[in-house]
């Protein structure tokens, strides 16, 4: 497509929406986030056929090669009406790390599913002994002529118990340094050698799980980029992870929370001067980070890596601890109830629990740090010694 043939933004804009008027209507309220209703496959089909789940993928990939200041036309006119479906292209894990790096094979079979979420899909990246330091994975995949047997432990995956599919790294080399034994994959969830154990979490939900894995199977067209070059696409995946929790984070159980202003109107502390100073805060770190985000992501391409995606999810970390603390000031004493019947309290507990979520996943605030020193700021590297050694002889606990 030639600039030629690009639609003015005005233009754009009043397609999308006329189209969404003639075709939207509200979608039924789905209380499980980790399974997708028929009423909203059908919609995201929709979506899809009409150009605007990923608008700036190329023409053949269900997209119409768009560039981003396009895409967000459409993405502001879905939002106005609260529709879902449109510009995955910026947040969909699975399918822009297909059509980065899947085999022509892979992409045939599983990129629509993904899109329209008939496929659902987990990330099977950290181990009991592999979190901050990912590439000392020990999962193995052995390939076995036309595909991979995969043996090991993966653990505080979300969503596993309902994925069809994961992204999963897994060492394929023992014997060459830990960061270039290993390969990603995209592995069939539903087939036997998986175990899947929901682990507790703080706020009482069980999402995070533990999972067991002997003798599955990946088809090799399901190896995501090159054996042996897994750390590098791993890089893709986790871009749009933390493109996504320093965009959004959950701060509430209740569709109904009342915003942090609200709160503070409701009980009387608007006019406090102490709490209006820290509202400014919070509300200015907020913006901050969102100028930030859209800086990361008009500086990057589909398919690449910015570390500057860090600071976007350290800083969301550091926002959700803030509104939780100052949500508690807000609320006094209604912070030590808790449950159903206290539903100030159990909604603000909740994300002072919760907040850990973003601290944690994706690579912990530690590791963000240190991506930030590093690559955004040129600080010289931490010392490893195991980097250049064959992993089979690092040390391991």
């Amino acid at each position: 497509m030639t600039n030629t043939e690009l639609p003015s933004a005005e233009q754009l804009a009043e397609e999308v929406r006329n189209w969404l008027r003639d075709n939207y209507t509200p979608l039924p309220k789905n209380p499980d986030p980790w399974t997708t209703t028929p009423e909203r496959i059908e919609w995201l089909e929709k979506v899809l056929e009409a150009g605007y789940a990923v608008p700036t993928y190329p023409v053949e990939w269900f997209g119409r090669g768009y560039p981003n200041k396009l895409a967000k036309v459409i993405a502001q006119e879905f939002a106005a009406v609260k529709a879902p479906g449109a510009c995955q292209d910026r947040y969909n894990i699975p399918a822009n790390t297909t059509l980065a790096l899947g085999t022509e094979q892979l992409k045939k079979d599983l990129l629509r599913d993904f899109l329209v979420e008939r496929s659902r899909t987990c990330l099977l990246y950290s181990e009991p002994g592999a979190g901050s330091d990912l590439a000392s994975v020990r999962t193995t995949a052995t390939r076995d002529g036309d595909e991979w047997v995969v043996t090991g432990q993966k653990v505080w995956t979300s969503g596993a118990q309902t994925a069809d599919y994961a992204l999963l790294l897994a060492r394929t080399d023992w014997d060459v340094p830990k960061h270039k034994g290993l390969s990603l994959f995209i592995m069939p969830m539903k087939q036997p050698g998986i175990e899947v154990r929901p682990l507790v979490q703080i706020t009482g939900e069980s999402h995070f799980n533990e999972v067991f894995i002997n003798d599955a199977k990946v088809p090799h067209a399901y190896l995501l980029g090159e054996e042996g070059n897994g750390w590098r696409a791993l890089q893709v995946a986790l871009a749009y992870e933390r493109s996504i929790m320093g965009d959004t984070a959950r701060t509430s159980r209740s569709k109904k929370a009342n915003t942090l202003i609200d709160l503070a109107r409701e009980h009387g502390k608007l006019d406090d001067a102490a709490i209006r100073d820290q509202l400014a805060t919070v509300l200015a770190m907020r913006e901050l980070n969102r100028l930030n985000n859209a800086r990361a992501k008009a500086s990057t391409s589909t398919g690449t890596s910015s570390s500057i995606m860090s600071l976007g999810k350290l800083a969301m970390s550091k926002i959700l601890h803030t509104e939780a603390a100052l949500k508690t000031k807000i609320i006094g004493a209604q912070a030590l109830l808790s449950g159903p019947e206290n539903p100030v309290g159990d909604d603000v507990n909740f994300q002072t629990l919760n907040a850990f979520f973003t601290s944690i996943g994706g690579g912990t605030d530690q590791i963000q740090r240190n991506i930030i020193g590093e690559r955004v700021l040129g600080l010289p590297k931490e010392p490893e010694t195991d980097r250049d050694i064959p992993f089979r002889q690092a040390r391991r606990s």
